[in-house]
C-alpha cells in the first residue's frame, strides 16, 4: 500500500505502554478507531508525573477541609456512617480503580474507560458532568469556605463588602485556574504544598483537641449517640461519598505518569488508607468540642479551630463568643493559611484533573475540537483551564447575587449541585469495570480487582440511591419530611427544590449531548490507530491484537 508518512506517536515499549494503544485504538465498540487529532495531541504531553507525586495528588483530591463541617453537624452518628462507608463504598471504589488505572492508564482516565465500555456520547454526556461539577464547585463552595475563614480569623468574623468578596474570591479562583496552566512539573507543588497543608493542620487540630480536652474537658457521648438512623443515611451518604470519590482523577493525566502500571495500585491504596484516618479525626475532634446545634456545614470546621485554639491564648465568654489573642491569635492565623491552601489545593487538583478529561474528549470526538487542544508550551489545556475559570467566576457572581451575599445559602446552593453532579458522573465510572473486562480480556492487568460484577453493583447501586435522594430527600420513607428536608426548606417547597436540583441536572447532560454533536467533525475528520512500533497508521491499517497486547502487524505508517 503506498501512502505518506504521519507523525509518529510514543512507542510502546512495554505491555502496559501497548495496552494504552490499544484502548485509544478502540474508542467505540467495533470502531477499532481512533480520530488523528488525538496522535497529534499527545505528542505535547510530557511524562512528569511520579508515585509520590500521585500520592500527594490523591490526598487533595480526596481529603477535603470544605465538607467536614456538614458532616460533623449530623452529630456522633455522622462518625458511624463514615466508618461504615469506607467498608462498603470507598475501599470498593480503591480496588475497582485500582485495576482501570493500571490497565487502561491513557489520558483521559474516566472519559477514556467510559466511551470505551459504552461508547462516545455515554462517555461525552458523562465526562461533561464529571468536568462541570469542579468550576461550580471552585467558584462557589471553595471560595466561600476560604473567605469564611480569612473572615473568622483575620477580619474578626465580621463580612467583607461586596468589593472586597469579590477581590478575594477572585484572586482565589484565578490563582487556582493559572496553577493548573503551567506544566505540571511546576503546577504539581501546588498539591504537594496542600497535602502537607492538611497533615499539619488536622494533626494540629487533633493535638490541640487532646489539651483542650484535659484543660476544659469534652462533650461526652452514649452508645446510642452514634446509632445509625435512614434519615442519617439519607442526609449524610451523598456528601460522604462526595469525600469519598476521586481515586481516578490521576489518571486524567495518565499520559503523564512515569509508570502508571506500578504508581496508580501504590498510590491508592495508600491514600485511601490516609484518607480515612485525616477525615475521622477531625470530624470526631469537632463533635468531641462543640455541640451539635452549634456546627455549622460552612463554618463548623473553622469554629472548631478557632475555639480550641484558645489553650494558647484567649478565651470563651459566657455567650459562646470566642476571642483569640497572643499565641492564640497567632497559631489561628496559621491555621487559616494552612485551610486556604487546603480547599485551594483541593480545587486546583479537580481543576487539573478534569480539565485534561474535557479536552481528550475534545481531540476524541466527543467534544468541541477547539477544547481539545493541549499547549505545546505548557503541556496542559489552557482552553479549558480558561473555559473553567470563566464558568468558576459566572457561578460566583451569579450565586452570591441570588442569596443576597449569604455566605451560608451560597454555600449550601453551591454544595448540594457539586454533589449530585459528581456522584451522577460515576453511574457510568463504576459500571465500566466489568465491561471492559468483558470487552478487552487481554489487556495485561498489573492488578485485578476481586469480584468485579459483584463491586460494580455496589457502587452504582449506592451512587444512583444517594443521586436520587439528593434530588428528592426521603423519597420512600417521607419525602421532604421534617427529618429530611434540607435546612431553610419546608415540606411545602419540595416541588421547587426537586426543580432547582434537576433542571441543572437535565442542562448539564444536555450540554454532554450538545458537545457530543459538535464533535462530530473530528470523528469524521479521519482516524488513525497506534501500532507496536510507535507510530501512526491509518485506521485500514488497524494490527491484530494478540494476547498479551502486542500487535502482530509490521508496524508500517502509511495513509491510503
Amino acid at each position: 500500500m503506498i501512502g505518506t508518512r504521519i507523525s509518529p506517536a510514543p512507542v510502546p515499549n512495554s505491555p502496559q505502554e501497548t495496552a494504552v494503544a490499544v484502548g485509544l485504538a478502540k474508542p467505540d465498540p467495533g470502531s477499532g478507531t481512533a480520530p488523528a487529532a488525538a496522535a497529534e495531541e499527545r505528542q505535547k504531553l510530557r511524562k512528569h508525573f511520579s508515585r509520590f507525586d500521585i500520592l500527594f495528588f490523591l490526598l487533595c483530591t480526596i481529603v477535603g477541609v470544605d465538607t467536614i463541617g456538614t458532616v460533623a453537624s449530623s452529630g456522633a452518628e455522622a462518625f458511624t456512617w463514615l466508618i461504615i462507608l469506607a467498608a462498603v463504598f470507598f475501599i470498593p471504589s480503591a480496588l475497582l480503580i485500582a485495576e482501570l488505572g493500571a490497565a487502561f492508564p491513557d489520558e483521559g482516565g474516566p472519559y477514556i474507560w467510559t466511551s470505551r465500555a459504552f461508547g462516545r456520547l455515554a462517555g461525552a454526556v458523562n465526562n461533561f458532568l464529571y468536568w462541570v461539577t469542579n468550576p461550580v464547585w471552585m467558584g462557589g463552595t471553595l471560595a466561600v469556605s476560604a473567605v469564611t475563614a480569612f473572615t473568622t480569623f483575620f477580619n474578626d468574623g465580621k463580612d467583607l463588602s461586596t468589593p472586597a468578596f469579590y477581590v478575594f474570591t477572585l484572586v482565589f479562583i484565578w490563582v487556582g485556574v493559572l496553577a493548573a496552566i503551567l506544566s505540571f512539573d511546576v503546577g504539581k507543588w501546588i498539591p504537594t504544598v496542600g497535602a502537607w497543608s492538611r497533615f499539619v493542620l488536622l494533626g494540629f487540630f487533633t493535638l490541640t483537641v487532646a489539651i483542650y480536652g484535659i484543660k476544659h474537658g469534652l462533650h461526652g457521648f452514649g452508645l446510642g449517640d452514634f446509632s445509625p438512623t435512614y434519615a442519617g443515611f439519607v442526609g449524610l451518604v451523598p456528601v460522604l461519598m462526595f469525600n469519598y470519590v476521586g481515586f481516578e482523577l490521576p489518571n486524567t493525566a495518565g499520559d503523564e505518569m512515569t509508570d502508571a502500571q506500578k504508581d496508580v495500585p501504590y498510590a491508592i491504596f495508600r491514600s485511601a488508607a490516609l484518607a480515612v484516618f485525616l477525615y475521622g479525626l477531625p470530624i470526631l475532634g469537632i463533635l468531641l468540642v462543640l455541640p451539635t446545634k452549634a456546627i455549622t456545614g460552612l463554618g463548623g470546621f473553622i469554629d472548631a479551630i478557632r475555639q480550641v485554639f484558645t489553650v494558647y491564648g484567649g478565651g470563651v465568654a459566657a455567650d459562646g463568643t470566642v476571642t483569640l489573642s497572643g499565641a492564640g491569635s497567632v497559631l489561628g492565623g496559621l491555621a487559616a493559611v494552612l485551610f486556604i491552601l487546603t480547599v485551594l489545593s483541593s480545587g486546583v487538583t479537580w481543576v487539573m484533573g478534569s480539565d485534561r478529561a474535557l479536552a481528550v474528549s475534545g481531540y476524541d470526538g466527543a467534544a468541541p475540537r477547539g477544547l481539545g487542544v493541549i499547549s505545546a508550551r505548557f503541556g496542559t489545556p489552557v482552553r479549558v483551564n480558561i473555559l473553567t475559570g470563566v464558568v468558576s467566576t459566572g457561578v460566583l457572581v451569579l450565586a452570591h447575587e441570588l442569596t443576597d451575599g449569604s455566605a451560608a445559602k451560597l454555600f449550601g446552593a453551591v454544595l448540594g449541585l457539586a454533589v449530585s453532579t459528581t456522584l451522577v458522573s460515576y453511574l457510568g465510572i463504576f459500571p465500566a469495570l466489568p465491561v471492559l473486562r468483558r470487552k478487552y480480556p487481554d489487556v495485561p492487568r498489573p492488578y485485578k480487582a476481586p469480584m468485579p460484577w459483584v463491586i460494580a453493583i455496589v457502587l452504582t447501586v449506592l451512587i444512583a440511591f444517594a443521586s436520587l435522594q439528593l434530588l428528592a430527600p426521603g423519597l420512600g420513607s417521607d419525602w421532604f419530611g421534617p427529618d429530611f428536608a434540607p435546612d431553610g426548606w419546608a415540606q411545602g417547597e419540595r416541588w421547587s427544590y426537586l426543580l432547582t436540583e434537576a433542571v441543572p441536572l437535565t442542562a448539564f447532560i444536555l450540554m454532554g449531548v450538545l458537545f457530543w454533536a459538535l464533535g462530530a467533525p473530528t470523528r469524521a475528520a479521519g482516524s488513525v490507530v497506534l501500532v507496536h512500533d510507535g507510530v501512526t497508521a491509518a485506521a485500514g491499517d488497524e494490527p491484530a491484537v494478540d494476547g498479551h497486547g502486542h500487535d502482530e502487524g509490521d508496524g508500517q505508517t502509511e495513509r491510503e
